[in-house]
């Protein structure tokens, strides 16, 4: 079974310019547990562009979860707010960041694009 967690770093990282971040400037860094401790990640956002580390580097933001939680979010199969919400997640520092999450995540499984739902009705019509 692959990690999705490291998928969803990996991807912020190697994606290049993200559309969706090109006027935050910020650091999150990111304490998941489980059981056999805390991972972290780092995240530093300038312009559009994403850098991820393992280093416990202070930021902006801190999101705390479990990682059962959060491979539940990146796979879309919860929301960071509704995670928030029912306490599964923590955050400390600037809250715009878990709205940015919101935006970065995996759609849910089975959604399809507001667009392709107008366009199938348009052509059963």
């Amino acid at each position: 079974m692959s990690d999705p967690i490291g998928a969803f770093f990996d991807r912020l990282a190697g994606g290049g310019y993200e559309r969706l971040l090109r006027k935050t400037r910020g650091t999150v860094r990111f304490e998941l547990t489980g059981d056999d401790g805390v991972d972290i990640w780092h995240l530093t956002i300038a312009d559009g562009r994403v850098a991820v580390s393992r280093e416990p580097l202070d930021a902006d933001a801190l999101i705390c979860t479990d990682r059962a939680s959060f491979a539940r979010i990146t796979r879309g199969e919860a929301k960071p707010l509704a995670a928030w919400l029912r306490n599964d997640l923590t955050i400390d520092g600037q809250f715009g960041f878990v709205v940015l999450l919101e935006r970065l995540v995996a759609a849910p499984p089975g959604a399809r694009h507001p667009r392709a739902m107008a366009g199938d009705r348009q052509e059963s019509a």
